[in-house]
């Protein structure tokens, strides 16, 4: 689990995921766009890491920033359990892949 494209691949099956059951739940477009749109960018970061190619870190980076910038004011604001773990899940993300991109800088 210390692989980095492994956990690049698990955050973007825990946003795709919780994009489509915002869906499926309240059939609330944003939710699947943005879920599936960060997942994407979790997963092609993951696959460029696992294939050793350029920009695999940034890309995970990315979503990172993308999905913190989204969830932690709505975590502050609302104090609801949903926020609040993709905050946590943006956090891990943003500690994780900037650390390794600092590292390779």
């Amino acid at each position: 689990m210390d692989d980095p494209s492994t956990q690049a691949f698990l955050l973007a099956a825990l946003t795709a995921g919780g994009g489509i059951t915002g869906y499926a739940r309240s059939g609330s477009i944003p939710s699947i766009a943005a879920g599936v749109s960060v997942g994407a960018l979790y997963g092609l970061g993951g696959l460029r890491v696992r294939n050793r190619q350029a920009y695999g870190y940034e890309l995970a980076l990315a979503a990172s920033i993308l999905l913190a910038g989204s969830s932690v004011p709505r975590a502050i604001k609302t104090m609801k359990p949903l926020p609040i773990g993709l905050s946590v899940v943006a956090a891990f993300g943003l500690y994780r892949f900037g650390m390794l991109w600092k590292g390779q800088n």
